[in-house]
């Protein structure tokens, strides 16, 4: 899976979603990314910027990886993702493939870190047993494991002389 940030202002991160007739998680926002395949020789990034390029059309060259976020089961598949953060160049397309994927959406960097952007979701926190994430943006509700690993990227982003923070800025 690759956390897509624009290079260009405003820095925005990318969401996709998923196409209403898929068996697995139908409409659901998500990021770009999917299972490993044999060609990618068990790397995630290579897994990760293959994805990207079927989903929504964006070459790999076109992608400046600045970082990896800690692998993370989804419990519900059993799989076990590797976020990668990317940041897309000035000259990135997008085509989105309406397979798998029916729309995409950016969602300004801002206001993912925005205080209290990111919120608890307390009923799906209460249903599940465990604490989930979601943000709320112009009427998307982004939750669940995409939820979760806003979370993710958020802690690194926001920790002190964080890496993850200065190798995405540096690609600005």
């Amino acid at each position: 899976m690759l956390v897509p940030i624009l290079a260009t202002p405003p820095h925005s991160v990318i969401f996709v979603e998923r196409a209403q007739h898929l068996r697995r998680h139908p409409g659901q926002i998500a990021f770009p990314g999917g299972a490993s395949d044999e060609s990618d020789g068990g790397d995630p990034v290579r897994t990760a910027l293959r994805e990207l390029e079927e989903e929504i059309g964006v070459a790999a060259e076109r992608v400046r990886v600045a970082g990896r976020l800690p692998d993370s089961t989804q419990e519900m598949n059993r799989f076990i993702i590797t976020p990668i953060v990317g940041v897309l160049d000035a000259s990135a397309r997008f085509r989105v493939d309406g397979e798998e994927i029916a729309s995409l959406f950016a969602v300004p960097l801002a206001a993912i870190l925005d205080d209290g952007a990111l919120y608890e979701d307390t009923a799906i926190t209460a249903a599940r047993g465990r604490a989930m994430y979601a943000f709320d943006y112009e009427g998307r509700h982004i939750w669940g494991f995409t939820g979760r690993i806003l979370k993710t990227f958020v802690d690194a982003w926001s920790a002190p002389e964080s890496s993850l923070r200065c190798a995405v800025e540096a690609a600005f």
